[in-house]
């Protein structure tokens, strides 16, 4: 399986609040590497671009309960 599927099937497990602070902490950790990748270019740069989708996805979630109820 992709690496989206299995992310989809572990959000259905996890609480609206859960999804809250787990979308802070990578945001906070987003930050960090465009700002570490902006000084020193990173290693992998493709990882900023996870786990950039990883919150879009994230988001998406959330949003998707909110409106459902």
């Amino acid at each position: 399986m992709s690496k989206k599927v299995d992310f989809n099937k572990s959000l259905s497990e996890i609480s609206i609040e859960d999804l809250k602070v787990r979308i802070s902490e990578d945001e906070v950790r987003l930050k960090k590497l465009e700002f570490a990748h902006a000084i020193t270019p990173l290693e992998n740069p493709m990882s900023i671009r996870d786990l950039r989708r990883d919150v879009a996805r994230l988001k998406t979630e959330l949003q998707k309960r909110v409106l459902v109820g």
